[in-house]
């Protein structure tokens, strides 16, 4: 009896899921990316005078964050286009009927989805989270290197902790119809400006920056009663004044603001030696879900294989649909884990670790009824 060498059958499963799961991932990151960026995008161009490289480095450091989700959709829509052509064209039933068994075959798709896994892991691990902090730097880097692409007309700026400026126009540098509110650590006004022009201006040597006003009206409120408007101070009109606005409170909303899912694994486990309470858990959620998502290549394989043999159908669509149910369902607990992070109730923890559950018990059932056929 005629058999093909095991290599050669390795090398034909090998690269076809391969070159497949590389043209799903590339197609479903730009569709995650610029779906997710496209508001933030316009606005930065056309209202925030960001240059262009600026915005795309942003993708950039986007891109690893969306790979931890499109590189296991994209192994799952390979491994079902893949097994569902070579079981319609009969391929499956020539390979087995030369006495290589369904487990033999599926040797390395399993040995990728280990090696994806592990890929995910790292992502997971170390380059998402430190793109997320190259972002965060970025951003910050626009709003004291470049300040006035944090202004556009007709918004309301809350870059800085402690103030809150809307301006009505801008061209430039130069804002017009300017209305700042300077507030307390408790979240109350404790000054009030109003000016009908303004021109920006970077102290970096000072930690600040300048705004020169004209025809300008500071109005000043009790700073131990903000709420009595009966304490309210005229304040001065000027001609001519500048109004300086900290950098300070933003270096250190910048140094103490980082996300949970900023931190690298090392010192994630750090945090979470350190914590305590709701802070406890949300960090303990986001150490789950990392390791909980950089198996969902070993749980979509489990699942693909038997679901691609028993669809038996070579169209693209099938297997798209497929996968698009899969992915959503097993995303969907990742999603709904996230969202109660901090409510101890929802057991956040155990829900982030149900599709793993799920999908891998599936897996081995199917795989088990496939072999007995």
């Amino acid at each position: 009896m005629f058999s093909l060498p095991l290599k050669i059958i390795d090398r034909y499963v090998g690269v076809s899921v391969i070159t497949t799961a590389l043209l799903g991932v590339v197609v479903l990151s730009m569709v995650l990316v610029l779906g997710n960026l496209f508001k933030q995008l316009l606005d930065l161009l056309i209202n925030r005078d960001v240059p262009l490289g600026s915005v795309l480095m942003f993708m950039l450091y986007v891109l690893p964050f969306s790979l931890s989700f499109t590189i296991p959709w994209g192994f799952l829509t390979a491994v079902l286009l893949v097994f569902g052509r070579i079981s319609a064209d009969n391929e499956l039933i020539a390979l087995r009927a030369t006495g290589v068994s369904i487990t033999r075959i599926c040797v390395p798709v399993f040995a990728l989805a280990v090696v994806l896994s592990a890929t995910c892991f790292y992502i997971n691990a170390e380059v998402a989270p430190r793109a997320e902090q190259a972002m965060s730097q970025a951003i910050f880097k626009i709003a004291t290197n470049n300040p006035a692409a944090l202004f556009a007309a007709d918004e309301v700026i809350s870059e800085f902790p402690d103030r809150r400026i809307y301006v009505g126009g801008k061209d430039g540098n130069i804002l017009e119809n300017i209305l700042i509110f300077e507030t307390d650590k408790d979240g109350h006004i404790v000054q009030f400006v109003s000016a009908k022009r303004g021109e920006l201006k970077s102290d970096p040597e000072n930690a600040q920056l300048l705004m020169h006003l004209s025809d300008a009206r500071f109005e000043q409120r009790d700073k131990l009663e903000p709420k009595n408007l009966n304490k309210i101070q005229a304040g001065i009109k000027a001609d001519q004044g500048s109004f300086p606005i900290s950098l300070q409170e933003l270096y250190a909303e910048n140094a103490r603001g980082k996300r949970s899912s900023a931190y690298t694994l090392s010192e994630l486990t750090e945090e979470i030696r350190q914590a305590a309470g709701t802070r406890l858990l949300e960090l303990r959620v986001e150490y789950n879900r990392r390791m909980s998502s950089s198996m969902a290549c070993i749980a979509f394989a489990l699942v693909a294989v038997p679901l691609g043999i028993t669809a038996h159908r070579r169209e693209t669509s099938v297997g798209f649909a497929f996968s698009l149910i899969i992915a959503f369902t097993y995303f969907f607990f990742i999603i709904m884990a996230d969202t109660f992070r901090g409510n101890p109730n929802a057991m956040p923890v155990l829900l982030i670790w149900v599709p793993n559950l799920l999908f891998i018990s599936l897996g081995i059932y199917l795989y088990r009824r496939l072999m007995k056929n």
